[in-house]
This record gives structure tokens, sequence and C-alpha cells, in this order.
């Protein structure tokens, strides 16, 4: 039987701007780094945005968010996730002045959320960096950025200091290793990009991230803001002792970019990675101060674990969000061949725990599938996702034995709360939400909103405050 969650537990949703919001070219938006991906990271860029995009419309959250929030306070959010678009701020990143009409939507989106009592939980950047600084500056791999993110953090802290108590500075920062154009807006291809470059630009976020929580902390001294990674815990897939080298090497590879804004200090085991890398981070004068501004909590998305193995000839590999790995023998997998294991995020949680001290959010987790449309017993359209109910309890069970574990969890936000276009593949076929969106890959559909039956699935867990989980 699951106890109840802590007082005060932040249950909701998340999405990310680019990924639902749509209306890419009105009110002052410049173009972002995904406007020009049509197939998400698994494709080429094009030179202009094409329809085939879907983005551009996403699931035109810009127009329809007063109906969509609303939906999730019916479902009693406790807090809701989004981003703010840079580039609906600052069009082309570099701008001295900051575009009011976009300003003014977040305000309404914010504004909307708090009269349901909902705490907007507020990513700075989310894979949509200007178009204008990865073309212009290569991304963060120019230090100038740090400056023109300086200026963007002012502007929408001194704006909405009094609504958004809640921040995260980048999504998933440890995911540039991967996907560099997405993650850090660099231009250069991913395959002639040099580590020391990659590397420097690193450094270049972990320095504007903490220069954010520094400005944060002095223009809004009772918000909360945290750092975020992609979670993917490793396990050693035999006990040769090997294996368990690799994976811890692995889980180093990500970890050391919340160890650094954690611990506000890089960790000493980069120096050996950095030296046999022939790699000199450049760091001027003042970084190493800035980088003692340390976040408040972390948060991190979860979908799967992975395995490490020195052998990897004769392993089986295994897809997942932007880190593959080698298959674990004892776990299914999802409709895109992501593994799903629910009691490694009460791994990772205690993992994350145990390495920090720091409060956890679980700001990502869900299961991508494709939905089918029913007209249920009263005649209304409905997903009957008996297969997603049962991934989030079997994963929300094991956040309750973490907690029992002694990990201190602030929330959990379940991603792509809303269908939405996926960030990866940028299709609508793999839908995450709680709420059905009429829109298909090829860009028919109403966009009409139905609920699913998730939808009061999940809103009884949030009134039992967790207590219906089974």
């Amino acid at each position: 039987m699951v106890k109840s969650f802590p007082k005060g537990f932040l249950w909701g949703g998340a999405v990310a701007a680019n990924q639902c919001e749509g209306a890419y070219n009105e009110d002052g938006k410049g173009l972002s780094t995904q406007d020009i991906a049509p197939e998400g990271i698994v494709g080429p860029l094009t030179e202009e945005p094409t329809k085939e995009n879907m983005k551009l419309m996403g699931i035109d959250f810009y127009h329809r968010y007063k109906e969509d929030v609303k939906l999730f306070a019916e479902m009693g959010f406790k807090t809701f996730r989004t981003s703010i678009a840079w580039s609906r701020i600052f069009p082309n990143g570099d701008d001295v002045k900051a575009n009011e009409k976009g300003l003014q939507f977040y305000d309404d989106l914010f504004d909307e959320c708090i009269k349901y009592g909902i705490e907007p939980l507020v990513t700075i950047s989310h894979y949509e960096t200007p178009l204008a600084l990865a073309k212009n500056y290569d991304g963060w791999v120019n230090r100038k950025l740090i400056g023109f993110f300086d200026n963007y953090v002012r502007t929408i802290f001194e704006r909405y200091k009094d609504k958004v108590k809640y921040w995260i500075t980048f999504n998933e920062i440890n995911s540039v290793l991967h996907q560099p154009y997405m993650s850090g807006g660099i231009f250069t291809d991913k395959e002639k990009l040099t580590k020391q470059d990659l590397y420097q630009a690193i450094h270049h976020e972990l320095v504007a991230s903490a220069l954010a929580v520094k400005i944060g902390h002095e223009i809004m001294p009772k918000a909360k803001i945290g750092c975020m990674i992609l979670g993917v815990p490793n396990y050693p897939l035999t006990p040769n002792p090997g294996d368990v080298l690799e994976a811890m090497k692995q889980d180093r590879e990500n970890l050391y970019f919340a160890d650094v804004q954690v611990r506000g200090a890089y960790p000493k085991y980069m120096d050996r990675y950095f030296e046999e890398n022939n790699i000199k981070v450049q760091k001027e004068s003042g970084d190493e101060e800035i980088l003692k501004n340390t976040v408040d909590f972390v948060s991190f998305s979860y979908y799967m674990s992975s395995c490490a193995t020195v052998d990897t000839k004769n392993n089986k590999s295994s897809v997942g969000n932007i880190i593959s790995g080698v298959a674990n023998p004892y776990l299914e997998a999802s409709e895109w061949g992501w593994q799903i294991d629910p009691q490694g995020l009460r791994y990772m949680l205690n993992l994350l725990y145990d390495r920090y001290q720091k409060p956890l959010f679980i700001v990502e987790n869900g299961l991508g599938a494709i939905d089918k449309l029913v007209i249920d017993e009263k005649g209304n359209k409905t997903v009957i996702d008996d297969y997603r109910i049962k991934y989030l309890n079997d994963h929300l069970f094991q956040v309750s034995e973490a907690i029992e574990d002694g990990v201190e969890v602030m929330g959990y936000t379940s991603w792509g709360c809303i269908d939405l276009v996926s960030a990866s593949t940028a299709e609508l076929k793999k839908r995450y939400g709680f709420i059905y969106v009429d829109r298909n890959d090829d860009g028919t559909g109403t966009l009409d909103r139905y609920k699913k039956k998730s939808f009061n699935w999940y809103k009884e867990v949030i009134a039992s405050n967790g207590k219906s989980l089974v």
C-alpha cells in the first residue's frame, strides 16, 4: 500500500514551448533552432521553416492555452511546467530591446495558471535557442552567449518575479553531449565539432546557469532555481569489473553537469578526461566564483535506464531519450524501443539524493504511444490508455518507495500532459498526454481536445495525494 506523498507535493504536467505553442512567426517572434528541423533531431535541417515541420503549429497552445489550463486545473494540477521561447522575447537573441508582445503572452499564461492555483514551473532554455545565435555565433561555443543569456534572464526575472517561484535554467543540459545543435544551438556539424569546442560550449552554459541563479536570487530572494539533467542510470551488464567501471564512467559523463551546478566547481575526475582528450577549457577571471552560485534543487527527466559493458560487439543495443545504450535483457520496451524500468526511477532518486542531499524534482516522465480515439459508452470521444496508466502507476509507486527511503522529492510533472509534437522525431503520433489533441502527422485534424481514460486516473492520484496508486 502506498503511503501519502508529502504535504505540498507538486503534482502536475510538463510541456515545452517549441513542442506545443505553434505561432512560430506571430507577434514578433523570431525563428528558433527548432523551426528549421522538420524531422526533429533525427533528420536534416532546412534553410527556412517548411510546412512539413509539425512544430510550426504544434497544438496551437499559443491561442488555446486558456482551454488547456482549464483542463489542467480540472485534473487538480498544483504546478505546470512550461518553457519560455527565448526568440519570442528576443527574436534574434542578441537584440537590445525585448519584444513586448512576447512578454505579454507569458504574463497572460502565468496569470491563467495562477487563477486556478497552479504554480508555474518555468524552464528558461528548453531546446529553443534563437536561430540567429546558432547561425551567427555557433551557439554556446561562443562566449558572447553568456551576455545575451544574462540580458534575457534579467528581463524575464524582472517581468515575472511576482508570478513565478520555480525556475529551471537549462533543459537536460547534459544532452548537449549527444545533440549539440538541439541542446546547445551549435551550428557546426556534429561530426565536425571538436571535443575542445564542445566542452568549451558546456563551460559557457554552466557559467550562464550559475549566473542565472545569482541574478535570480538577487531579484527574487524567495524563488527556487534548479538545474536539470537527462536522467539515465547505467547498470553494469554483468559483474565483470570492466562493466562496473564502464557504468561508473557513463554515469559521470551525465552527472558531471549536475556536480558543477550543485557543488559549485568542476569535479576532480574531469581533470583526467580533459588531459586524455587534450581539452583545455578556457576560463575567464571570475568564472570559478560565478560557479559557486549553486542551485536550490535538482530536477531531471526519467524515461529509461541503460546498461554498460566493455563488450559492445556481442550485445543488443537499446534506443532511448537522446542517449542510447546496451539493452537490458530483463526489461520490456515501448513501441519506440525505450526500455521500461520503473525501479530505475527509485534507483535514480536515491543515487541523486545520496550524491547531493538537495531536493529533487521529477520534471519529465511518461509513455509515448500510438493512441486510438474511440467512442465510449456515453458517446464521448476518448482513448482507453490502460498501458499509460500502468506505466505511470508503476513509476509513481517507485517514487513513493524512494520517499520512504528518505529521499526528499518536491514534485512530479508528467511529460506531455497534453499531446504535443515529439522533440526527437517531430511526430504527433507518438503521444504522451492525458488529453488527446486531434491533429495528425500530415497536418490534418480539428485540434479539438478530448480527455483520455488516464485523465480521470491522474485526477484521482492528485486528489488522494498518491494514495490511490496500487
